[in-house]
């Protein structure tokens, strides 16, 4: 079996690209970049940090189609973090909400489990 992530990219949906954007930008102390075709007016992409070129690691984006509603997907994306206290400490004011507080998932670490400002669920993962 081989050890290496096979997930190179995850897709967010969201209504408000925004609003989403200043959640995301917020709670995890980055920078979201457009990308995409800017002649597509049904499509529009913000991507997280990254490369699929980086063995192990994915990235993603936030994605606004007008035909496609956020939240209610069966699909949960977990961000590494440090310490995820940190990042959680972050949702409220960044208009989300804490679903569940850190807690511990034995030898694997630490999770928490949020919605963001569209409704999707979020998890935050950390060894600490």
């Amino acid at each position: 079996m081989s050890m290496i992530n096979p997930v190179v990219w995850f897709e967010i949906y969201v209504n408000d690209l925004d609003r989403a954007r200043s959640f995301y930008e917020e709670v995890f102390q980055t920078e979201l970049k457009p990308i995409g075709n800017p002649a597509e007016d049904n499509l529009q992409m913000l991507a997280f940090p990254g490369d699929m070129e980086t063995k192990g690691r994915a990235s993603g984006a936030l994605v606004h189609v007008k035909e496609v509603e956020a939240g209610n997907n069966s699909t949960l994306v977990y961000f590494g973090s440090d310490d995820c206290s940190v990042e959680e400490a972050r949702i409220e004011d960044a208009g989300g909400e804490l679903i569940r507080p850190k807690m511990s998932i034995g030898e694997f670490g630490f999770i928490s489990l949020a919605k963001d400002t569209e409704g999707n669920m979020i998890g935050i993962h950390s060894m600490q």
